[in-house]
């Protein structure tokens, strides 16, 4: 039976994936900065652990307790939305440090494991921002890009030891949703002088039509760590496969 380290699993996408891997017969190790047991299902294939992406004691506990890994979910991530020019470089640091450096260091310690084994699938979310950057999410484009970059120079040195390294890229989610991992309110990050032109921006966002859901990514995350082809990008929501179709 394989098992499945998930990131950022308290909620939304992560919780989602948890799900989806647990119905189809996995073991399941969700984890979470604060974990909660009440989220998932009573199993003896579920595994609740804490984990801070950003702590390089955290991610090295977790791992350990882990045990053998055959899919690592990188999933935990912050968003910000609002001018770049009024979002504070503290907070750019923050959203690097997790969505970016986590990313990172969270592959960096289950390498070995699955070297020594050759065997093992990393499986990194993104954003469709990185097929089509949006206004007014300046940093966090920034931090997925880099990932979408490192995950395909990844591809390559760690295949020769039979790893395979996919990307999944999710497409809109609410703003709500997109920013609920951060301090900063989006109001504050708006200053007068960009009212105007968020204003439309914002009106859009609130389109439902274009919404990605939490099970269009667990399950594009689910053919991401079982799909042997060559194939490194899987777009998840409508949104962001149109735009991987145009690409």
């Amino acid at each position: 039976m394989k098992t499945v380290l998930i990131t950022g699993a308290s909620s939304g996408y992560g919780l989602q994936t948890a799900r989806h891997f647990h119905a189809q017969g996995w073991n399941v190790i969700a984890t979470m900065r604060t974990p909660r047991e009440d989220i998932l299902p009573r199993s003896e294939r579920i595994r609740i652990l804490p984990l801070d992406v950003t702590s390089a004691a955290s991610i090295s506990a977790a791992v350990e307790a882990a045990g053998p890994i055959d899919v690592l979910v990188n999933n935990a991530g912050i968003g910000v939305v609002g001018a770049f020019e009024a979002t504070p470089i503290s907070h750019v640091r923050k959203v690097f440090e997790t969505n970016t450096f986590g990313v990172m260091a969270m592959t960096q310690a289950v390498i070995p494991q699955m070297r020594e084994r050759r065997s093992g699938v990393i499986v990194n979310v993104t954003s469709s921002v990185t097929l089509a950057p949006m206004p007014l999410a300046a940093a966090y484009t920034a931090s997925k890009m880099a990932i979408e970059g490192f995950t395909g120079s990844l591809a390559h040195e760690l295949s020769a030891f039979g790893l395979r390294v996919k990307l999944v890229e999710p497409g809109y989610a609410p703003t709500t949703r997109f920013s609920q991992n951060t301090e900063l309110r989006i109001e504050d990050l708006i200053p007068e002088a960009y009212a105007a032109f968020a204003q439309p921006i914002f009106a859009e966002f609130a389109r439902p039509a274009l919404v990605t859901t939490e099970t269009d990514v667990a399950e594009a995350v689910w053919r991401a760590a079982n799909d042997t082809s060559g194939q490194m990008r899987f777009p998840a929501g409508p949104d962001a496969v149109a735009l991987a179709r145009a690409a």
